[in-house]
């Protein structure tokens, strides 16, 4: 018997690490992307411990750096040429600039950019799957966007204060869900679908650079507010579940699973066009894409 391949990042931690958990009871063969094998080792036991048949395997990088995450995409394609879901789920709340070693704005580059990335690398992997999917995590956070420029927000490396942070890590989650919708179409009868979703407001460590993070993560755990099962939920139910078979090009909620309107130009098609496009043609400049 095979079981489902499933690749995810960002599952040493976090949102994560609860669908990889979820999936590995279910038999699923997980592929999982790390930055620490520290952690990695330790999220595997965990899976092990959970489910001991569960086949676990890492790949190491740096989803910041986008010639690690060209080397991972081109690692997992050579040795998985079949793969039947990829869930982009890795997301950083930075809340001072930092600027990685290839130019890009930390926060940019690892909640679009290498998303973007790492589904285009793996589309022939996931094509001959036959009904794959790619669940990229998004948030309501995309709403408070501030004023969106391209392609001159893709590669904006300004300062910003932790206020200004939120405005721009919602902008890095509009582009999810633009991006979402343009890949959707571009993949139409291939049979991989995408979609992108709402995690609802989670206590992950998402927000870990905050000074008063870790006990603010204890007072919110005691009122029982950003239950973060509740955001796995519907990572895995995208992944899985059969209402969403053939469904591409969505934006759905935590909790309903139901489909949300996204924030303008979300789902606008001639601007999703212009995003992939521009995004495309940026990495290309850089020699990541042929």
């Amino acid at each position: 018997m095979t079981y489902p391949i499933v690749v995810i990042t960002g599952a040493t931690s976090g949102l994560g690490q609860l669908v990889a958990i979820e999936l590995a009871k279910r038999g699923t063969h997980l592929v999982l992307t790390a930055r620490s094998k520290k952690r990695a080792e330790t999220t595997r036991k965990m899976l092990k411990d959970i489910a001991p048949k569960t086949e676990v395997d890492f790949f190491y990088g740096d989803l910041s750096l986008m010639e690690d995450v060209r080397r991972i995409g081109k690692e997992i394609k050579e040795v998985y040429p079949k793969i039947d879901a990829l869930v982009n789920n890795a997301g950083l709340h930075a809340f001072e600039q930092r600027i990685t070693s290839e130019g890009f704005a930390e926060m940019m580059a690892v909640n679009y950019l290498a998303p973007w990335l790492l589904s285009y690398t793996l589309q022939p992997s996931l094509m001959k799957s036959g009904n794959a999917r790619i669940v990229n995590v998004a948030s309501e956070a995309s709403r408070n966007h501030g004023e969106l420029k391209l392609p001159e927000d893709l590669t904006d490396t300004s300062t910003f204060t932790t206020r200004g942070s939120s405005a721009l890590y919602g902008k890095t989650k509009l582009l999810n869900i633009m991006f979402t919708g343009e890949l959707a179409l571009q993949l139409s009868g291939t049979g991989v679908t995408v979609n992108a979703l709402n995690p609802g407001f989670n206590v992950t460590g998402l927000g870990r650079e905050l000074w008063f993070a870790s006990a603010l993560e204890r007072i919110l755990k005691f009122l029982h507010i950003g239950d973060p099962r509740k955001g796995a939920d519907i990572i895995t139910r995208l992944v899985v579940e059969s209402q969403y078979q053939g469904v591409t090009g969505g934006y759905f909620n935590v909790g309903t699973g139901k489909s949300i309107i996204p924030a303008y130009p979300g789902g606008d098609i001639t601007m999703q066009n212009k995003l992939w496009n521009e995004t495309k043609e940026l990495l290309q400049g850089r020699g990541l894409i042929e």
